[in-house]
C-alpha cells in the first residue's frame, strides 16, 4: 500500500503532466518563433522611443508603422528561412560564406549594444515596478535579472517559451489603453496616409530612432536560431535542404508565423505611438526619456487604470525582451567560437553559451550602478545597431538569395526586393544618426 506522502507526490506529478500537456495544447504553445521576436521588438527601450514620438509629434509619426512592417518583416522571414532551411543559425552560416573578419566585428558590436539595451531595459523595468508597487526600483531591477537568468539556465526552452509565448498578450494593454479615452478615428486613419509632417533635424531624428528599434539587429540572430532550436525538438535536426518533401508546408509555417509576428509588433508599435500622441502630445508634454517617464506621465492625464494598463505592458515586453537580447548575442558568440549552444541544453554542457547570457545581463544591470545613464547607454546601443544593421541585412539577403547556401529555397523575389528596400532605408537612417547636430 502506498504511504500518504507517495501519493501526494504521484497526484502532484500527475497534476504536473497535466498542467504542462494543456498549456503546450494551446493554441499560443504552437506558434512559431515570429511571435517572440516581434513582442521582443517592442521592449522597454522600443516603447521609450515610441512613446517620444507619439509626445512630440502627435499623430504626425503613425505612419512609420505601416511602412516599417512590410520591411521589417521580409529581413526577418529571411533570418527564420535561412535557420530552417539551412540548419545552422545566421552567425554560423556568415562563418561559412564570408570572411571572418566581418563575422567578428559584427558579433562584437551586437554584444556591447545588447548589453547597453538590456542596461536600459532592466533600468526602466525597475522604474516601472517601483511606480506601480512602490518597492525600490534597484531591488527589483536584481529581482528582474536573477528571474530571467535563472528561467533561461536552469528551465528547458520548450517549457520556458511557453510562458514567453503568454507573456506576448501584454502587448494587448496597449490597445486597451486606447479604450480608457476618446480617440477621432478619422483623424488618425488621414494622419496614419498623410501626415502634417515638416522635415527637420528633430523629426529626422525621432524617425531613425523608430527606424533603428523596429528594425534590430539582435532580432536577425534570435529568430535564426530559434528555428534551429525548433528544428531539433520537433524535427531531429533535419534542414529543409535534405527534407524537402516538408519544405512547403515549413515554409508557409514560416511565412505565416513571421509576419503575423510582425504585424502583432507593428501595430502595437502603433497604438503605442497613438496613446502618447492624444495624451501626452495634446496637454504639451513632449518630452519622453524612458518608458517609465511615459507611464507616470499617463497617470494624471488618462487615470490610473491607463497608467497601470501601460506599466504593465512595459513589465511583460521587458520580462521577454530581456532574455531575447542575451540569447542573440549567445547564439552569435557560440557559433562564431564553434561553442556548443542552444537553450533546451543542460548548462554543464553548453558553459560558453549560458555564460554569455549571464554576463550580458549581469553587465547590463551594472549600468545603471555606474556613471553611464540608462539614456546614454539606449543612445549608443541605437547608434552601434545602426552601424551593424545596414551590412548585416545586406549579408541577410545574400544568404537568403544563394543557391550555394539555400539550395533551391532561396527566398522569394519580392522578399528580396522589400529586403533591399529596408537596407536602403535603414542606411539613410544611419547616416542621418551619425550626422552631427
Amino acid at each position: 500500500m502506498a504511504s500518504p506522502e507517495n501519493t501526494g507526490q504521484t497526484w502532484h506529478m500527475k497534476i504536473t503532466s497535466v498542467f504542462w500537456s494543456r498549456l503546450r495544447e494551446h493554441p499560443l504553445a504552437r506558434v512559431g518563433p515570429g511571435l517572440i521576436t516581434g513582442v521582443a521588438d517592442d521592449d522597454p527601450s522600443g516603447i521609450a522611443t515610441y512613446s517620444q514620438a507619439g509626445a512630440q509629434f502627435g499623430l504626425n509619426m503613425l505612419w512609420t508603422m505601416p511602412l516599417t512592417f512590410p520591411l521589417m518583416a521580409a529581413i526577418q522571414s529571411m533570418c527564420a528561412r535561412i535557420g530552417r532551411v539551412t540548419g545552422k543559425g545566421l552567425a554560423a552560416n556568415i562563418k561559412l560564406a564570408f570572411p571572418p573578419s566581418i563575422l567578428r566585428g559584427v558579433v562584437a558590436l551586437l554584444l556591447v549594444a545588447n548589453i547597453l539595451n538590456i542596461g536600459s531595459d532592466v533600468a526602466a523595468m525597475g522604474e516601472v515596478a517601483e511606480l506601480v508597487i512602490g518597492i525600490n526600483r534597484h531591488a527589483m531591477t536584481i529581482f528582474f535579472v536573477i528571474a530571467t537568468l535563472l528561467l533561461q539556465v536552469f528551465v528547458p526552452y520548450h517549457r520556458y517559451v511557453v510562458f514567453l509565448k503568454w507573456l506576448t498578450l501584454s502587448l494587448l494593454a496597449y490597445a486597451a489603453v486606447l479604450f480608457t479615452m476618446h480617440v477621432p478615428w478619422g483623424e488618425v486613419g488621414l494622419k496614419t496616409i498623410w501626415p502634417n509632417l515638416s522635415f527637420s533635424s528633430d523629426a529626422a531624428a525621432v524617425v531613425t530612432g523608430v527606424f533603428g528599434t523596429t528594425i534590430s539587429p539582435y532580432l536577425f540572430f534570435w529568430q535564426a536560431s530559434e528555428e534551429v532550436e525548433d528544428m531539433e525538438r520537433k524535427w531531429g535536426g533535419v534542414a529543409l535542404k535534405k527534407d524537402s518533401p516538408s519544405a512547403n508546408a515549413e515554409l508557409r509555417r514560416i511565412r505565416w508565423d513571421t509576419w503575423s509576428g510582425m504585424f502583432y509588433s507593428n501595430i502595437t508599435a502603433y497604438f503605442i505611438i497613438l496613446a502618447t500622441a492624444m495624451t501626452l502630445n495634446v496637454a504639451g508634454i513632449t518630452q519622453i526619456n524612458t518608458a517609465a517617464e511615459a507611464a507616470s506621465a499617463l497617470k494624471p492625464l488618462a487615470g490610473d487604470f491607463a497608467f497601470l494598463l501601460f506599466a504593465m505592458g512595459i513589465l511583460g515586453v521587458g520580462l521577454i525582451g530581456v532574455p531575447v537580447l542575451a540569447g542573440s548575442g549567445a547564439y552569435a558568440l557560440s557559433e562564431a567560437m564553434g561553442w556548443r549552444e542552444g537553450l533546451e541544453l543542460k548548462p554543464a554542457d553548453a558553459r560558453g553559451f549560458y555564460s554569455v547570457i549571464a554576463i550580458s545581463v549581469l553587465a547590463g544591470m551594472i549600468i545603471q550602478y555606474s556613471p553611464v545613464s540608462p539614456m546614454r547607454a539606449l543612445f549608443w546601443s541605437a547608434v552601434i545597431n545602426g552601424v551593424v544593421a545596414v551590412p548585416l541585412m545586406a549579408v541577410v539577403i545574400l544568404l537568403a538569395s544563394s543557391k550555394s547556401v539555400m539550395g533551391d529555397l532561396t527566398a522569394p523575389r519580392s522578399v528580396i526586393i522589400l529586403g533591399w528596400i529596408a537596407t536602403a532605408i535603414m542606411g539613410m537612417a544611419a547616416i542621418c544618426m551619425l550626422l552631427p547636430g
